[in-house]
């Protein structure tokens, strides 16, 4: 999942800060987004995951423009319960491995991390999920 930071996405247009970078709601949103994509192509028709449990660490900040890279692992499989390692970074870039030799490229990606954590999912009917959902609002 890639994502640059807009106004839109900033804390201070979601409402959880009053700086213009990239807000922890959406850093969370693109994580979630980046585990349903990892699971989507394992779904039978009619089902899909929701979600249930996460930890994240937002690291640092990424001003407006900002490239945003997340990466979701599916780490464990217990029944229908899916947890995921998700990790943040800038985009890597052609010119600064160029520069590098590839330990050194590799070093440098690893300290520069937007945000961190897991994500639990549970896979679902969705048509019952939603039954459920719409008859104890």
């Amino acid at each position: 999942m890639r994502a640059a930071v807009t106004d839109a996405d900033t804390a201070e247009a979601m409402g959880s800060g009053n700086l213009p970078v990239l807000a922890t709601p959406r850093l969370l949103a693109l994580a979630e987004a980046a585990t349903v994509a990892a699971v989507a192509p394992n779904l039978t028709d009619g089902l899909t995951t929701v979600g249930t449990a996460v930890s994240l660490e937002h690291r640092k900040a990424s001003p407006l423009g900002a490239e945003v890279v997340v990466e979701a692992e599916l780490t464990e499989v217990d029944g229908r319960r899916l947890v995921f390692g998700f990790i943040a970074r800038p985009p890597h870039s052609d010119a600064d491995a160029a520069k590098a030799d590839a330990a050194d490229a590799a070093a440098a990606d690893a300290d520069v991390v937007v945000g961190a954590g897991t994500i639990e999912r549970v896979v679902v009917d969705g048509a019952r999920f939603l039954a459920r959902a719409q008859a104890n609002p």
